[in-house]
């Protein structure tokens, strides 16, 4: 994994917990997870099982940000909320069950809406980054501070029966921006108004978040293939994947946005 030394200072894992997991990449793979520091941006549908799937692997640090409190609505879906935590933040509540599931990890809740002007503090030294969002202006902002600090970027996306994740990193292959255009995402005016109401079934979201989960653990362990360059597109309904090729684009401004740095 070509990235700077992460600053989490936690112990080498104890073997037990992580069992099952030990003969797939070896106790050098699970002190990459332990070594590993990740930065989940939403505490929802997606962010649910990403987050619960690195805490359990044994990622030794796990930053989650959130600026919504839970809601009734999201019950269907965000199962690291329970009926108890109506009305609390999501991050701290999602926090909260992450501590209670592997108390050997470091989790830290933020309860912040990620700016231009605050995401550098707000990431810090996690070397990894999780888009678990669910609006284009967000994740514009994620995916350029991933390209300027040149970290992988794991982006993921549901609604109703589909969903659909990427992996984007900095070495090698196309950026978010290759796959998403900016004029195609949408008028920032769109964005700031109030989010619109959008139909869910939460196994989407929990497939969609495993898979994306089980990138990302491939990646910080060395292990299996990497999809550069591909973007999976998920019908529930059909029970089928698609893949598209994603091209790098030449214009990118990608490319301006590493340099510039």
């Amino acid at each position: 994994m070509n990235l700077p030394e992460s600053k989490c200072s936690c112990s080498t894992p104890p073997t037990e917990r992580y069992d099952r997991q030990l003969p797939l990449f070896g106790r050098v793979g699970q002190q990459k997870l332990s070594d590993a520091s990740v930065f989940i941006a939403g505490a929802g549908g997606l962010g649910s099982p990403v987050a619960t799937y690195l805490a359990a692997a044994g990622v030794g640090k796990i930053v989650l940000l959130d600026c919504d409190i839970v809601d009734k609505t999201n019950l269907n879906r965000q199962f690291l909320h329970h009926e108890k935590d109506i009305g609390r933040q999501k991050a701290e509540s999602g926090a909260e069950k992450l501590t209670a599931l592997n108390p050997e990890i470091q989790v830290k809740s933020v309860c912040s809406k990620l700016t231009e002007e605050n995401i550098e503090k707000l990431v810090g030294d996690c070397r990894i980054i999780v888009d678990a969002l669910d609006n284009d202006k967000t994740r514009r902002i994620l995916a350029s501070f991933a390209i300027q600090t040149k970290r992988p970027y794991f982006h993921a996306a549901v609604s109703g029966f589909q969903g659909q994740f990427a992996s984007f990193y900095p070495e090698d292959g196309p950026c978010y921006f290759c796959a998403f255009p900016e004029d195609e995402e949408g008028d920032d005016n769109e964005a700031e108004a109030e989010k619109p109401i959008f139909p869910i079934v939460g196994a989407t979201a929990g497939i969609i978040g495993s898979m994306q989960a089980n990138e990302i653990i491939k990646y910080i362990t060395d292990a299996g293939k990497r999809q550069v360059g591909k973007l999976f597109i998920w019908d529930g309904l059909t029970d089928r994947f698609e893949i598209i090729e994603i091209e790098k684009e030449t214009s990118c401004h990608c490319s301006s946005k590493t340099e510039s740095k």
